[in-house]
């Protein structure tokens, strides 16, 4: 497979690593936590930091000792030493040499310093430990048992080191956690009891934990001993990191220090924003009791730097440096090694980089600028253009916070922009005299940035303007953050409606309000085209090519015929020999049914679909496929779920007579005397009865209120109908056509089928039943060995306490549905035909995926939900 078709490959093995962390809770219910824990931090955090200046910040990070900042910079680099070594421990506790100490290190240190900025819960290390390891043939059990096993390391740390700090109750703490000395031991010592049993019991044996089909294994005893070493060595390194930039009266218990530094730390996790800025700053300053203390506030800002932003440079220019390193000019070996340790982390890094200049750009216009520099800028410019390029400036910020989605996703458009943005934001740095210290760094990050320029390839027919919701959600995080940080500088400036329209060189306070305003509009704007304008311009249906045609002629299964509907795209094979028609669903390029021609080349045209869905950012699936491809698609990686079940009728020896077919015989013999016979009109004839046809069908819309329908169903299209030849019912008195049914028929006389099936409302309903009587002795007098009536949906799920979710879901609504579609109904219908039944199957990378799927097929057969539900009229549904 070429390169991008590898690359989707681990992309879709990473998502369906990163669906571990949705398998407890749902991610919507995550960010509606998420999102009011945030809420209130912001409000907390502003009461708390009431009456402080931002000059006083300031002035109190000038006066911190260097030798503080050292320290903090050395228990940094500890800190990160022990993360590199939590990956290196879990791959060696679950694939023992199967990848090298170095590349999980790597993975480890590098990835952390990534996802830390950007935010645990949106970017944790999962997807992007999947795509390094997989590069070293490990299995998806394998990473996400090396997924689970970090989170389990980190989890041992925390409860030791909670259980001694209970156990022994240092000086001041009991009266923080309000526990009597008595409440206080007997927690510890119960933590420390779980601790040693948990310990006990990983001794007696390989022991694994399960959930929701999930199942990891756990580390021995030794292993799960020095996975909780590092754990205890990162936690308290990580602590000490900012213990020592505390102010030294905040910096007496370090006992209570701690137990607040981890109650921060769990509570920015879980509530999604980046980084958890926010929220971490006002729990740490809400527990240590340092409510209006500017030195409190110096002291987290710099934490930030030194934990945050310093070692996601280091790591961003690391990745820079090798990206370069792994020219063609390298040696090929060390140029691959590196390469498949870099790629994996450019994206992730480059939305860091969009991010950070993002989150710069806001933070500085909502701060006020230097006295001196703007009496200097007062003598070179113009009021109007610092006015304008402050506004401009965090424009620029907003926009890259929301590009910086489509840089993780890969979107080559998104990279343009963001560079773009970059420099835009640096120029503006300088016109409204933020100084050219801003300005360096937001050029550096423009060379990184375009650095990684040949990393980014998927198409220009994506939406970079119309993130997720849950990315909408996080860039709502940051953006309140930067405007509480101006609300926290420019308390001291009383508001009233005049200062909107006050503008003087000294008037940081109304720009920080327009700019505000400006891109509160803008995140608005964004939200309101992502909701209306969904993923972005779909790719529209083409030309059906003459090979396709040929193709289809010469296919033995009748439903090739279904690509001649006019409403899909066609991947073609190179040589001709085989083709997959699609549709853009608008989140799925959905292939309807198997490729069509010789198999080995149809399965290769599954793997350019799917580099094809990945490169415009879509879902792949295959809609209503037969057992033939299943190995492709489990090959993929992918999901096989059944959707229903395929009714087929043997015409071997086939005759009406007997006493399962009396239902037919009876109906066909009473049409005949009641003046209704059945003929063939050969395709090359159809056009001269189109408007008799056309008459038919649009009485049986009329009357059953429905649309057309699409993709899977044929819909009335001359140039469709033209194709086939169709089953007509006559009444002979005045020769009038009342029904038809399209034939599909395949090659070699393997099975027929119809797909259009329209009659006059007016006409008994044993007619019907006649014209499926006349198909089948018409079939079986042609020789066709099968009689396709197409799919029963939902049809043939197993239920019980042993299947899975789908089939159980399925299962109900198959059941007791019939308020939306009479499922039992039409199942009980075909079986009527006493047919043989084959499973029909919807292949998807991840089961998770199946509902937005199926609301895209819906989308595209229906038309929506109201044209699902008046789909159920039809008798055949495919």
């Amino acid at each position: 497979m070429d390169q991008e078709t590898d690359e989707a490959d681990r992309t879709e093995k990473s998502d369906m690593i990163a669906s571990l962390e949705s398998a407890l809770l749902h991610p919507a219910v995550k960010l509606m936590i998420g999102g009011g824990i945030f809420a209130i931090a912001i409000v907390v955090l502003h009461r708390l930091a009431v009456n402080v200046g931002w000059t006083e910040v300031q002035a109190d990070i000038a006066a911190l000792p260097l030798s503080h900042l050292m320290l903090a910079l050395a228990f940094t680099a500890a800190s990160f030493m022990a993360l590199a070594c939590y990956d290196v421990l879990a791959v060696h506790s679950v694939a023992p040499g199967r990848v090298p100490v170095g590349v999980a290190a790597t993975a480890g240190a590098a990835g952390y310093a990534i996802s830390n900025l950007l935010g645990f819960s949106w970017l944790t290390g999962a997807a992007v430990r999947a795509r390094i390891y997989d590069t070293y043939d490990m299995n998806m059990g394998a990473i996400g048992n090396v997924v689970a096993t970090l989170w389990f390391s980190f989890w041992l740390g925390v409860t030791i080191l909670t259980g001694l700090l209970l156990t022994f109750h240092p000086a001041g703490l009991g009266s923080t956690l309000n526990l009597s000395a008595p409440a206080e031991t007997g927690i510890g010592i119960g933590l420390l009891t779980l601790f040693v049993l948990l310990i006990g019991w990983l001794a007696g044996g390989r022991r694994s934990v399960g959930h929701r089909g999930f199942r990891i294994q756990l580390p021995g005893a030794e292993m799960a001993l020095a996975q909780t070493a590092v754990a205890v060595f990162d936690i308290i390194s990580a602590a000490l990191t900012l213990y020592v930039l505390l102010p030294p009266d905040l910096a007496q218990n370090f006992a209570l220090f701690f137990v607040v530094f981890v109650a921060a730390i769990g509570l920015g996790i879980v509530s999604h924003s980046p980084g958890g800025i926010g929220v971490f700053e006002a729990t740490m300053i809400a527990g240590l009791g340092a409510a209006g203390r500017s030195d409190m506030l110096a002291s987290l800002v710099l934490y930030r730097l030194v934990y945050y932003v310093i070692p996601f440079s280091i790591a961003v220019c690391g990745l820079a440096l090798a990206w370069i390193m792994r020219s063609p000019d390298t040696d090929k070996r060390t140029g691959r090694k590196i390469y498949s340790i870099v790629k994996p982390l450019i994206h992730a890094a480059s939305a860091g980089i969009a991010l950070m200049a993002g989150l710069t750009l806001l933070v500085s216009g909502s701060l006020p600028a230097e006295f001196g520099r703007m009496r200097a800028l007062q003598e070179v410019s113009l009021l109007s253009l610092v006015e304008a390029s402050h506004l401009i400036g965090s424009v620029a910020g907003v926009l890259l916070i929301i590009v910086a989605r489509g840089l993780y996703r890969k979107q080559a458009k998104a990279w343009w922009i963001a560079m773009a943005l970059i420099a835009i934001g640096a120029a503006a740095s300088v016109a409204r005299g933020a100084g050219w210290l801003q300005a360096e760094a937001l050029l550096a990050a423009l060379v990184l940035l375009g650095t990684f320029r040949n990393a980014f390839y998927r198409g220009p027919n994506q939406a970079v303007f119309s993130p997720s919701w849950r990315w909408l959600i996080v860039s709502a995080m940051a953006v309140t953050a930067a405007i509480w940080i101006g609300l926290f500088a420019y308390s001291n400036v009383e508001y009233s409606n005049e200062l909107w329209w006050d503008f003087a060189w000294h008037g940081d306070a109304p720009r920080f309000l327009r700019a505000s305003l400006a891109i509160a509009v803008i995140l608005l704007a964004v939200a309101l085209n992502a909701w209306i304008g969904g993923s972005g311009p779909r790719l529209k249906p083409e030309p059906i090519p003459d090979r396709v045609r040929d193709l289809v002629a010469a296919s033995p299964e009748a439903e090739a015929g279904l690509a001649l509907t006019g409403d899909k795209r066609f991947l073609l094979s190179e040589d001709g020999k085989a083709f997959i028609a699609y549709a853009d669903g608008g989140g799925t390029l959905v292939a309807k049914g198997d490729p069509v021609g010789e198999p080995r080349a149809g399965a290769d045209l599954c793997w350019q679909l799917r580099g094809l869905a990945d490169a415009s950012g879509k879902t792949c699936a295959f809609y209503a496929t037969s057992e033939k491809y299943l190995p492709t698609y489990v090959e993929m990686g992918f999901s096989i779920l059944k959707i229903g079940e395929v009714a087929r009728v043997n015409l071997v020896g086939l005759t009406l007579d007997g006493p399962d077919k009396g239902y037919f015989r009876r109906a066909r013999n009473k049409a005949r005397r009641e003046g209704y016979e059945f003929d063939i009109i050969p395709a090359r004839q159809v056009k001269a009865h189109l408007a008799d046809l056309r008459r038919v069908s649009e009485a049986w819309l009329e009357s059953k209120h429905g649309t057309e329908k699409g993709f899977s169903l044929g819909s009335f299209n001359e140039q469709y109908l033209a194709h086939f030849d169709q089953a007509v019912i006559r009444h002979t008195e005045d020769n009038r056509i009342i029904a038809f049914a399209n034939l599909l028929q395949g090659a070699d006389m393997e099975e027929f089928s119809i797909d259009l099936m329209r009659y006059d409302p007016e006409i008994p309903g044993f007619v019907m039943d006649a014209l499926f009587g006349e198909l089948m002795l018409w079939g079986a007098d042609k020789g066709f060995r099968w009689f396709s009536l197409g799919a029963a949906p939902l049809s043939g799920l197993k239920s019980g306490p042993m299947a899975t979710m789908w089939n159980r879901i399925g299962n109900a609504v198959f059941k007791h549905g019939e308020h939306f579609y009479n499922f039992e109904g039409l199942r009980a219908f075909k079986q009527k035909f006493n047919p043989v039944w084959t499973p029909s199957y919807m292949a998807v990378p991840r089961a998770i995926d199946a509902p937005g799927v199926l609301m895209d097929v819906n989308g595209l057969v229906s038309g929506g939900i109201k044209g699902l539900v008046s789909a159920g009229a039809k008798g055949i549904l495919r």
